[in-house]
């Protein structure tokens, strides 16, 4: 029993290290998005999504062809589910970046592992513990602290509200993806993300496509980073809970947010900074009190 429990821990340990992992691709996925969506860059938020959806799908091809065996779908529902909403996700959070900075887009957009996890209390029964209910809520305020920068209130407009949209698709997302990691691996659920997202994605990219080697290179390694991100996180699904999973997606707002200061030249303040800081925090509490202590 001892034996178990510390190869459960280690399994623990490991999917956490994989959505901090997932945190870092996104960000630098949707900084890539920001850059590639600016005026002179030629991509529209549809192209953005088609190509990473292709290259996706690319990749899976060549990686089961390479390992026999690693394509084994099951649940052919839920994958098509999680491809749908997937696809409303990825194009509406794309919408969202080449509208507002990249920083507030990935704030707004992060608040759907606390829908996630109220869905999953009628899904499949889960019962955070008070400590990871209290984790998610210090995570959420320094997220919205960081989303204010110190002021009263807040703008919307067509980005920040597709921003908001794409998080209810997320957390349709993320509860699926905790269903469907039963039956089938993150490579077979990216594969059908992939291919049944791509309808949805494909009318808003009919207008021509860029030109230029430089644009491209930057498009193919974000649709990359989105691969890697996005098996990490279906990985660490399947050990986790969606509620603990929660915590540690809101460390992808905040690499989102401190990426885009270096690199997109955004600003930082002082309230931003401090929103960090009790977003760590959130995140450490959840990690060492979250879970429940096995009898």
């Amino acid at each position: 029993m001892i034996a178990l429990t510390a190869a459960q821990s280690r399994r623990r340990m490991v999917a956490r290290v994989e959505l901090a992992a997932s945190a870092l691709c996104f960000g630098l996925m949707a900084i890539l998005a920001r850059k590639l969506t600016m005026p002179g860059m030629g991509f529209t938020p549809g192209h953005l999504a088609v190509l990473r959806f292709v290259v996706g799908a690319l990749v899976s091809l060549a990686a089961f062809s390479l390992i026999p065996g690693l394509y084994r779908p099951s649940n052919y529902r839920l994958l098509v589910m999680r491809g749908l909403s997937g696809g409303a996700v990825v194009v509406l959070y794309f919408y969202a970046l080449s509208h507002i900075p990249a920083g507030e887009a990935g704030i707004l957009y992060n608040v759907f592992p606390v829908i996630a996890t109220v869905m999953s209390l009628v899904i499949f029964k889960e019962r955070p513990t008070i400590h990871l209910w209290l984790a998610i809520l210090a995570a959420s305020l320094g997220v919205a602290l960081v989303l204010s920068q110190g002021r009263l209130g807040f703008g919307f407009g067509r980005g920040e509200l597709a921003a908001l949209a794409a998080a209810v698709f997320a957390a349709t997302s993320a509860n699926a993806i905790r269903a469907v990691r039963h039956t089938d691996n993150a490579a077979t659920i990216f594969f059908f993300f992939c291919i049944a997202g791509l309808p949805v994605v494909l009318p808003f990219a009919l207008s021509p496509l860029p030109g230029g080697l430089g644009p491209w290179g930057l498009a193919i390694l974000m649709s990359l980073l989105a691969y890697g991100g996005q098996i990490l996180m279906s990985q660490a699904y399947g050990t986790l809970s969606v509620s603990e999973a929660a915590v540690w997606l809101q460390l992808l707002p905040i690499t989102q947010y401190l990426l885009a200061v270096p690199l997109l030249k955004e600003r930082a303040t002082v309230p931003g900074l401090a929103g960090v800081l009790i977003t760590v925090a959130g995140v450490a509490y959840g990690t060492v009190w979250g879970h429940r202590r096995r009898a």
